[in-house]
């Protein structure tokens, strides 16, 4: 079962560890982590195909490479399919990025597609690329990329 706090405990990560503004959340689903973001001061906007969700800044649409970079940092909590695209999107504009993979888009299993996720990363320029675990129930575990150290 999900732990209910996933989102909340993410959102503080993310504003924990990187200075970033602006956000866009991959395969946000409902945009709990929006809304969760937008509460600590963050302008998000989820992309996602989900009709029925929260009433945050919502694309509905596939996110894709060709995406305009109107954001500091891309995340996706659980974004299943879209998860390398966040990580190739972010390489591409130089851009940190932080994924909790769930699982992946081609079967693997999740250990190993997170070592993968982390090996992309490296071999598309991050110099920082980190996993750390989120107190939570559940796959919590953040994969994480930064073209800079982290802050304190």
């Amino acid at each position: 079962m999900a732990d209910k706090r996933r989102f909340e405990l993410f959102a503080r990560f993310l504003v924990d560890r990187f200075d970033a503004r602006r956000v866009f959340d991959v395969a946000g689903g409902q945009g709990k982590l929006n809304e969760a973001l937008s509460a600590l001061g963050r302008e998000v906007t989820t992309f996602d195909l989900r009709h029925k969700r929260l009433p945050v800044r919502y694309a509905e649409r596939i996110f894709g490479l060709e995406e305009p970079c109107e954001c500091d940092l891309v995340v996706g909590m659980h974004p299943d399919g879209a998860t390398r695209v966040i990580i190739e999107y972010a390489a591409k504009h130089r851009l940190p990025f932080a994924v909790v993979p769930c699982c992946s888009d081609n079967g693997m299993p999740y250990n190993p597609w997170r070592r993968h996720l982390a090996g992309l990363a490296t071999e598309l320029g991050f110099p920082v690329v980190e996993e750390v675990d989120l107190p939570m129930d559940g796959r919590g575990r953040v994969v994480l990329g930064s073209f800079e150290p982290p802050r304190g």
